[in-house]
């Protein structure tokens, strides 16, 4: 491979800022910051807004909002006395 093209490609610490949920995979992402892990490594740091750990559709906690039933429920109401019998 040729040197200096390629991006720095290492182990991440990657922090959810609405759980304080961590988790280290390996990634290009630029970051300034570190944090030194339990198990005494010090890795590079990049704050989330968001993780599966946090976000509604993951953790069950989305609100369905079942707009399309009640508009087919109108239309049949509104037409029904129209239908061929």
């Amino acid at each position: 491979m040729k040197d200096g093209i390629h991006p720095n490609y290492r182990d991440v610490c990657f922090v959810d800022l609405s759980n304080g949920f961590k988790f280290v995979t390996r990634s290009c992402a630029p970051t300034k910051e570190s944090i030194k892990m339990e198990d005494g490594r010090e890795l590079p740091l990049f704050k989330l807004e968001t993780t599966s750990e946090s976000h509604p559709f993951y953790t069950g906690q989305q609100k369905s909002v079942d707009t399309l039933g009640g508009r087919v429920e109108k239309f049949r109401n509104k037409f029904a006395q129209f239908s061929k019998k």
